[in-house]
């Protein structure tokens, strides 16, 4: 009975185990897990510029490639800070590559950034460059502001408050006025 016992507490305990998910099937193709260098669950990282902090990622999965030059990010959250330190913006995306040469952060897929004062950016790709601290995109976007302002267009440029947008494309806008650039 004893035996019977342990066989069933046994059991009991491997599909308990076995029901977790397997992070490395579900979030990382076979090519990308295949290539990396190392691979890292829970990544955070800053991004600093004259010992000011600019940014601040996690990411659930990171896959080191290229001599730890390249991470590969899945599932990224982001924060952007401010020249006082204080949190700027929000950043969330599927993907991203972040570049330990330059500070380089581009994200992919459902890239979502959401300043303190409520603006909202959607757009399907993103990158930051550390140095000019820029956030700019050559992919379609939709900007909303509060009050129900909205602007949508293809390929913007702005810092990472999304407090001074330069729009390439503008398709449509409404809610307000705003000042169109001189073609000249």
């Amino acid at each position: 009975m004893r035996l019977h016992g342990l066989l069933l507490v046994a059991s009991l305990l491997g599909a308990a185990c076995g029901r977790g998910e397997d992070r490395t099937s579900s979030a990382v193709s076979g090519g990308l897990l295949d290539t990396a260098d190392q691979v890292a669950f829970g990544f955070r990282t800053l991004v600093t510029d004259g010992g000011l902090l600019r940014a601040e990622i996690f990411a659930d999965t990171a896959l080191f490639q290229n001599q730890n030059t390249k991470i590969v990010l899945l599932r990224v959250t982001g924060d952007f800070f401010g020249a006082t330190g204080a949190k700027a913006a929000t950043a969330t995306s599927q993907r991203g590559t972040f570049d330990t040469r330059t500070s380089t952060l581009e994200a992919f897929g459902d890239v979502v950034i959401t300043s303190v004062d409520g603006r909202v950016l959607r757009t399907p790709y993103i990158r930051y460059d550390r140095s000019s601290n820029q956030v700019y995109s050559d992919s379609s976007f939709v900007l909303t502001e509060p009050g129900e302002r909205e602007m949508r267009g293809i390929g913007f440029r702005t810092d990472p408050s999304l407090s001074a947008i330069e729009v390439l494309r503008i398709r449509s806008g409404k809610g307000g006025t705003f000042t169109l650039p001189d073609d000249s």
